[in-house]
């Protein structure tokens, strides 16, 4: 099974630019290469965080800019944008109607899987960019202080 990672790829790209706008242009191969993916990859999710209005770019002009504080993006705010409604967990609908498990285990796994996306959904409410930033800033710089001055300010 495949998963997707394009909410950590959008909140890969929301850190890049929120460190690297004031100072540098941002080009979708700049943050193809920071991801490792291409940059057709990086324009489809900037997109959807543009229409999701959590970020403002102008054709042409490689100065994307967030459109809100980094305290006031969340990881709900980010994961709605992409995935939209989509849930975390999907129910396998096909399973053996004629068999005692596969007859009843829809209904209970549906009951589970909402409690558990309600309580993901609720964490990601309270987990915004500023924390990710913080954390990646630590990292940062605890593997190379010269990183200090790129990344310092989002301690």
């Amino acid at each position: 099974m495949r998963y997707s990672t394009q909410l950590s790829d959008a909140v890969h790209i929301l850190a890049y630019i929120a460190v690297f706008s004031p100072t540098e242009a941002i080009t979708s191969d700049a943050l193809a290469a920071s991801i490792e993916t291409n940059p057709t990859n990086v324009r489809k999710i900037m997109g959807k965080l543009r229409q999701s209005d959590l970020i403002h770019t102008v054709n042409g002009q490689a100065r994307p800019t967030l459109n809100r504080p980094v305290e006031e993006i969340t990881l709900h705010d980010v994961f709605t944008s992409i995935q939209g409604g989509a849930k975390l967990i999907e129910v396998d609908e096909h399973t053996n109607p004629r068999c005692i498990i596969g007859a009843n285990i829809q209904q209970t796994l549906e009951k589970e899987y909402a409690r558990l996306q309600q309580a993901a959904e609720d964490a990601m409410r309270k987990v915004t960019l500023a924390d990710i930033l913080r954390s990646i800033s630590a990292s940062a710089i605890s593997s190379d202080p010269n990183s200090q001055d790129i990344v310092g300010a989002f301690l």
